[in-house]
């Protein structure tokens, strides 16, 4: 079972992707020449936090599961973003 630190501890790492995520777009979207590097981090953060929260939801209750469906779900809007303004 997961430990309820180990879930806000997973959260808080969401979140900080998210919030890296969005301002890499926002960079993206605002320059014509801009840094892919950072972009594509950005991107890899994404991917590892999502994957972190599928194998945490492996373990967790069902209130735990609720949370972490609700962060994949973030996860996974900002992604289809970032995919969708990089083409």
């Amino acid at each position: 079972m997961a430990t309820r630190q180990s879930i806000e501890d997973l959260l808080q790492q969401c979140e900080d992707a998210i919030r890296n995520a969005h301002e890499q777009y926002q960079d993206h979207t605002r320059q014509e020449q801009y840094n892919d590097v950072e972009f594509t981090s950005a991107m890899q953060q994404i991917e590892t936090a999502y994957n972190d929260v599928a194998k945490m939801a492996q373990s967790a209750n069902g209130q735990q599961r609720d949370q972490l469906h609700r962060m994949r779900l973030q996860l996974q809007q900002i992604q289809n973003n970032m995919i969708l303004h990089e083409h």
